[in-house]
């Protein structure tokens, strides 16, 4: 029985990478799916970290997700699947969108995405997936905070100064330092702090303690 699915994780817990992983595997299998993405910073690709990246279709907001998966299924015969990396930038009636192709089409969808913004609030894609997703599991790969302990927000950081206003949807460039994203624990996400007044002997120092 097909399945919507919403794997969630910090910046740096590998949701792009799972996300090429599965796509790889299923595609591999002869199994005919999309690979889809928003506001990847490589465009019109899903990129990993890890420097791995693959052709994905560009999630717009006047992209009809349901449309396009029978336009799919009528070109080959079948739609298998889809997995969509950024999800968390889609609008809520596109998840909507998923969930019908789940339901009607029999395809499976494997969503990731973010849970928070840099404000630490639900995207409006993250609240729905989590409201309509058969399964909703959190990446197991934990990402760490410069104190050492697990983080759980994702910090703006223009000019050097963690923000907490702004517009949402800003992506960091690799070329252009001014806005650049880190990520904290609960507690240095709110108090702001980015561990560089503690010095390198203090964050190791701390590190060194959790690890005993």
């Amino acid at each position: 029985m097909a399945k919507l699915r919403f794997s969630f994780g910090t910046m740096g817990s590998g949701k792009s990478t799972l996300a090429l992983q599965i796509h790889h595997n299923l595609s591999s299998r002869g199994l005919h799916g999309l690979l889809c993405s928003q506001l990847d910073r490589a465009g019109g690709k899903v990129s990993s970290a890890l420097g791995v990246s693959a052709d994905a279709v560009e999630v717009g907001p006047r992209l009809n997700l349901y449309e396009l998966a029978v336009a799919m299924q009528e070109r080959h015969g079948r739609l298998d699947y889809m997995v969509c990396d950024e999800a968390q930038f889609y609008l809520t009636e596109q998840v909507d969108q998923l969930a019908r192709i789940v339901d009607e089409l029999g395809a499976d969808v494997y969503t990731f995405g973010l849970l928070t913004s840099f404000q630490g609030l639900l995207f409006d894609g993250t609240r729905r997936l989590l409201e309509m997703a058969d399964e909703s599991v959190e990446v197991q790969v934990e990402a760490r905070c410069w104190c050492g302990s697990q983080a759980t927000h994702n910090a703006r950081i223009v000019d050097g100064v963690q923000v907490y206003d702004g517009e949402l949807f800003v992506v960091d460039d690799p070329e252009n330092h001014q806005v650049t994203y880190d990520l904290r624990c609960r507690r240095h996400w709110l108090s702001g702090d980015s561990g560089l007044a503690h010095g390198p002997s203090a964050v190791l120092g701390s590190v060194a303690d959790l690890t005993g």
